[in-house]
């Protein structure tokens, strides 16, 4: 019997000691953790998403703090988007709401709680709940440099006694361009990826560091499950959803540019009023929107900030001085036909050269550049 009270009485004590170091251990009642969010159908949520959910056991809260917010609503939204000059904000709601919304669009969610001591967790909490300030709230978005993803990492790594080590997560050598045409791939999104090509120039063939890889909430996530300090103390998904792959259009830049190229040279060949005057027609609307592509291209790279739009190699073939050309585009005058010579001629070299250019351009171009060359040669040589 008293062997047996003996046992008791140290079971007892154990346990005691046991509830009074978890206690210490999480004197903060707080438990933190990332959610990282897959990739859904529109443009802007094709990479995925991160949010930080904080759970306070003292006051039963649940709340999902979002860095990824903006608001279309807001007096000028395109163009301060365009100009790169758009402010997004941090935004708090529970978390029920926020997986009700993912589920909604059929998004699967990851949580990872993080390895916090109470004191850290604390401070982050503190840390945002300012942030959530109508001063403190609002900051210039950055999709490579500062979105939802950047801010959570450097949050973690601020407020984290022993900051994660940082391993590359994806191949080293990999570009922020090569990055994003995986996401772009995989959802079939040829026309977004035609659209990106355009508009991203040379910065963004810039060979990506490990931080750097972790622009992606993916590669976040890996990268804290990889960590040489531990990081996160359990991983789990909180939503599922079934992997099947996009159905990507039949009409890809690619096949629509090529079904052009060949419709154009065909209708080069007939020899009557009605294709003299289509291809009249074509001629000036083909170069005056190439041109006015390389006004815009131009604008990007002078008139926002953006800086992966700075240095665009898209300009070797789309000339803003289309535009002025295009209004000549059946002149008989020298120096039109000057022109077109040395546009034709100009763009065989930047054609010879495509693969070996400082930036990475669509191979959907490809086609449209050919049929340049091939107008261009007929306005310098033949005049039609």
């Amino acid at each position: 019997m008293k062997k047996i009270l003996a046992l008791v009485l140290v079971f007892i004590i154990h346990y005691s000691l046991f509830i009074i170091h978890c206690r210490a251990q999480d004197s903060s009642h707080l438990r933190i953790s990332l959610l990282t969010c897959t990739p859904g159908d529109e443009l802007y949520s094709t990479f995925g998403h991160s949010a930080i959910r904080v759970i306070d056991s003292t006051n039963t809260s649940d709340v999902v703090y979002n860095y990824g917010t903006f608001n279309f609503e807001d007096e000028g939204f395109y163009i301060k988007f365009t100009q790169g000059k758009l402010l997004y904000y941090v935004s708090a709601e529970w978390f029920e709401d926020f997986k009700y919304g993912y589920q909604a669009t059929n998004r699967g969610i990851t949580e990872q709680v993080l390895q916090l001591t109470p004191a850290e967790k604390v401070t982050v909490q503190n840390f945002l709940n300012n942030n959530l300030k109508d001063a403190n709230k609002f900051y210039k978005y950055d999709f490579f440099f500062d979105n939802c993803t950047t801010r959570l990492r450097d949050i973690i790594k601020k407020n984290q006694d022993s900051a994660f080590t940082v391993n590359p997560v994806m191949p080293m050598g990999t570009t922020f361009r090569n990055a994003i045409h995986q996401y772009l791939n995989k959802n079939k999104k040829e026309w977004s990826k035609l659209g990106i090509d355009l508009l991203l120039g040379k910065p963004c063939d810039a060979v990506m560091t490990a931080a750097q890889m972790q622009f992606l909430p993916d590669n976040l996530m890996i990268s804290l499950d990889s960590s040489a300090v531990p990081m996160v103390t359990t991983h789990q998904n909180l939503y599922t959803i079934n992997n099947e792959n996009a159905d990507g259009s039949f009409l890809t830049p690619l096949r629509v540019f090529i079904l052009l190229l060949f419709a154009i040279v065909a209708v080069s060949f007939v020899k009557n009023k009605f294709a003299k005057g289509f291809l009249l027609s074509f001629d000036f609307l083909f170069f005056f929107l190439t041109g006015l592509l390389g006004i815009i291209l131009v604008l990007m790279m002078t008139a926002t900030d953006h800086s992966m739009t700075k240095q665009n190699f898209n300009l070797l073939w789309a000339w803003p001085t289309h535009v002025i050309a295009a209004f000549f585009i059946n002149s008989k005058k020298a120096w039109v036909k000057k022109y077109f010579a040395f546009t034709a001629l100009a763009l065989v070299v930047v054609l010879l050269s495509w693969f070996f250019l400082p930036q990475q351009l669509n191979t959907s171009l490809i086609p449209l550049v050919l049929l340049l060359i091939f107008r261009s040669a007929a306005k310098a040589f033949i005049n039609k």
